[in-house]
Formats: structure tokens, sequence, C-alpha cells
């Protein structure tokens, strides 16, 4: 049977679904440099004042809702955009697939369950396809149950993805205006108390550390 050749893709379409989900998301976006704040000059008397616009985590969800990879526009993360689509074109290649299979063997399954009079004067219908002399009865219900079953997860997996997406971008305007100081140190040196009252020195003593970020 023909089946185990699709199972092989259908594996193949689940671990290439958490590649991707995986480059998206454990990508150290987080430690990128927030990118430069739109600023609105406002005028007040003499003195000229800047308003920061703020980056909308809100609207980055709806964009990413209408459209796709909108979102991902939205905050500047352009280099996601081929990859959610990347996501979705796999995803329809095999709801396609499973589709096409699971109508041929239904109809294939149906066409053989069907009982047509043996004094009919008609000529009886053509098969639909070549499955109903490859297989019989039950290996025809296998198969559609099968690939009744991968359409099923095909269409949850392209949810999964839809809402991944989703959550991509709206974490990424969380970090938008997130500022990642580029000065970052540590400073290591010894430490000890004070003089006590008699300006003798204690014996304890230590290591004192100053992280700068």
């Amino acid at each position: 049977m023909e089946c185990s050749l699709q199972e092989d893709l259908f594996h193949g379409f689940r671990r290439l679904s958490v590649f991707l989900t995986l480059l998206v998301f454990l990508l150290p976006s987080f430690f990128a440099k927030a990118n430069a704040q739109d600023t609105l000059p406002a005028k007040a008397d003499s003195l000229t004042t800047k308003q920061v616009i703020s980056h909308s985590p809100r609207r980055a969800t709806i964009y990413s809702m209408v459209l796709p990879g909108l979102g991902q526009a939205y905050n500047h993360k352009y280099w996601k955009i081929p990859i959610v689509y990347a996501g979705f074109g796999t995803m329809y290649y095999f709801i396609r697939f499973n589709t096409k299979y699971y109508h041929d063997f239904r109809d294939a399954y149906d066409y053989k369950t069907t009982i047509f009079p043996p004094d009919s004067v008609s000529p009886l219908p053509a098969p639909p396809n070549d499955l109903v002399s490859k297989y019989d009865v039950s290996q025809l219900l296998r198969g559609r149950e099968y690939y009744r079953r991968n359409l099923e997860v095909s269409y949850i997996f392209t949810g999964v993805w839809y809402i991944l997406t989703i959550v991509d971008a709206t974490v990424d305007a969380h970090f938008f205006d997130y500022d990642i100081n580029e000065d970052l140190s540590l400073n290591v040196r010894p430490w000890m108390p004070a003089l006590n009252p008699k300006n003798q020195p204690s014996v304890s003593v230590g290591i004192n550390l100053t992280l700068h970020f």
C-alpha cells in the first residue's frame, strides 16, 4: 500500500513545522538592539519638546490577525515574513495532498461498497479511479480513515501556525522599545569594612561585584 510514503511525508511535515516554530521564537530577537523610536516634535512656548510615539502591541496583534506577516512588518521584522508564508505554504501543500488522497480513497470505497443490481440493463458506472482495482474494501477503508485523520491534523497545524504568528508579532511589539545598554561590564574588586572606633581594621574581608547594564 502507498500509505508508507505519504506517512513519511506527513512526518516530515510535522518536523518542518516544529523547525519553523523554533526558528521564529528561539532566535535571539530579545537580545537585539531595539529600533529607533519614532518621534513627533511639538512646540510649547519657546521650548521644543519631543513626544515619543509608543509602539502598540495591540496594533501589531490586529495587523497580524487581519493579514499574516503584517504584524511582523509593523515591528520592522521583515526577515520573518518569508518564514511566515513558508509555513503557510507548507500547510497548504499538505492540506491539498491529504484532501486529494482522502477523496480518492473515499470514492473508491463508496464504489466498492455500492450494490449494483445484477439484472440492470444500463452498463455499470466506470470506477472513479484505479484504487478500485488495487485494493480491497478493508484497505480502502483504512486508507480513507488515514487521510481523513491527516487532513484534520493539517488543519490543526495551520491554525496553530496562524496563532503562533500572532503571538510572535505581539511579543516583538512588547519588546520593540526595550533598550539594552551596550555598556555591559562587571567590576570585581576587594572589599573590607570601615575602621572600628579604635581605628583597628576588622579581620573580615570580601569581594565587591559591580554590574553595569
